[in-house]
């Protein structure tokens, strides 16, 4: 497989705050300076495949997708992710941070950027890099329209936000009875364009989905309160990647998929097949490369706290991964890796850079021989697949996790479509 490199690598910044104290922005991992064979694959080809799958399950009558590049784009690295989906034609993007923001912009990005964290810093600096770079934030308060109306004039141009409202998350956005505080924030201020009304949905995955149905008749009324003070949004939006899939509804003018651009099934506990998750190919995989081989007596013990006794005489090997890599300690005796094309276990506890597992019933495993911890491998013995959603079960999480949890020590080679 031909992997490259990503266009930009992000190079260990440093930038002064307001008080003069120095701030170090460590980079990833680069391929080029790779040693170690452990490192995440990116095929982008995919991440593209998954767009148009996307598109099509809307149908004729087909919302905006603006892809949600938050966590460095679930991990797979946002700056080369963000150029992809932009040569894809997608039309905007979302963001949970405003740093996050200010990264695509310095890897060129232009199309538009939702951040939707909500939080710009205690004082003006955030809202003014928000300016300076182009970015559409999020508000929920009349405070941050106050301070967003002052930068405007001071600037000379308006701004457009995007308004967050709570319709049952409870984490952010205005409630109901804030609501109208901010309608009157947004009328006093012209400078402040209300261009986006927005909600976010907190059971879009549950099998029952009579919360959702409420959030959204909830979302409903707040559209007809604004429409009724005169404020009419371009754009109104509220489904993640489990909402625009499951609920027509929900889909609006704009839907936000995140982890199904990924190729991730974002509801693998419901009952019901979905064609469309079908249809969708994973994104990332992980791999490395057997370092050592040892052959360990039936009896005897193995890693820290000797978690795991060799109940035969058992053929050992060491991989360069380990619980700093993103490989959770939780996959202990419970996780496994690929070796030419068999499953095998981890064995013993998961360390710091190194992890074991027992390839005695791997005929011809070898130092070099590649293990893969997420994803697909074919080789000599079989064909066979570790999912985000498996090793999620086996810790107790969720695929989202998984994903994010991919240290920058791992560096990101990419296989351009």
């Amino acid at each position: 497989m031909s992997m490259s490199p990503p266009t930009l690598q992000v190079a260990e910044a440093s930038e002064e705050d307001a008080a003069g104290v120095r701030v170090l922005r460590p980079r990833r991992a680069a391929p080029a300076d790779a040693v170690r064979p452990t490192r995440a694959e990116v095929n982008l080809a995919h991440l593209r495949h998954n767009l148009r799958v996307l598109e099509r399950s809307l149908g004729a009558a087909r919302p905006a997708i603006w892809g949600v590049l938050k966590a460095d784009a679930y991990g797979h690295g946002a700056p080369a992710v963000a150029r992809t989906l932009e040569r894809a034609g997608i039309p905007g993007l979302c963001v949970a941070l405003l740093e996050e923001g200010m990264e695509l912009r310095a890897a060129g990005i232009r199309i538009p950027i939702l951040v939707m964290g909500g939080y710009y810093g205690p004082r003006r600096d955030g809202l003014e890099e928000i300016f300076a770079h182009d970015l559409t934030p999020v508000v929920y308060d009349p405070g941050q329209i106050d301070r967003i109306a002052t930068l405007a004039r001071g600037a000379g141009r308006p701004i457009g936000v995007h308004l967050k409202a709570d319709t049952g998350m409870a984490r952010l956005g205005a409630s109901p009875g804030e609501l109208d505080d901010v309608f009157d924030a947004i009328a006093q201020h012209p400078e402040v364009r209300l261009e986006g009304l927005m909600t976010h949905l907190a059971c879009a995955d549950d099998d029952d989905l009579s919360s959702t149905t409420r959030q959204l008749a909830a979302f409903t009324k707040i559209q007809e309160r604004a429409a009724a003070r005169g404020i009419l949004p371009r754009i109104r939006h509220a489904a993640n990647s489990a909402g625009m899939l499951r609920l027509p509804g929900a889909r609006l003018d704009m839907v936000r998929p995140g982890i199904a651009l990924f190729g991730v099934h974002p509801c693998p506990d419901l009952s019901e097949p979905d064609p469309v998750v079908g249809d969708l190919r994973p994104v990332m995989r992980v791999r490395t490369e057997i370092v050592a081989l040892r052959t360990v007596p039936e009896g005897e013990s193995i890693g820290y706290g000797h978690t795991w006794r060799a109940g035969r005489e058992s053929r050992i090997a060491t991989i360069p991964m380990g619980y700093a890599d993103g490989l959770s300690r939780q996959l202990s005796n419970r996780g496994h890796a690929l070796v030419r094309g068999r499953r095998v276990p981890i064995v013993g506890t998961v360390s710091m850079d190194l992890t074991m597992i027992d390839v005695t019933d791997v005929p011809g495993a070898r130092v070099i021989d590649e293990a893969v911890l997420l994803g697909s491998q074919e080789g000599p013995l079989g064909k066979d697949v570790i999912s985000a959603a498996e090793i999620a079960t086996h810790m107790g999480t969720i695929s989202w996790e998984v994903l994010t949890s991919i240290s920058r020590r791992v560096p990101r080679f990419y296989r351009e479509p």
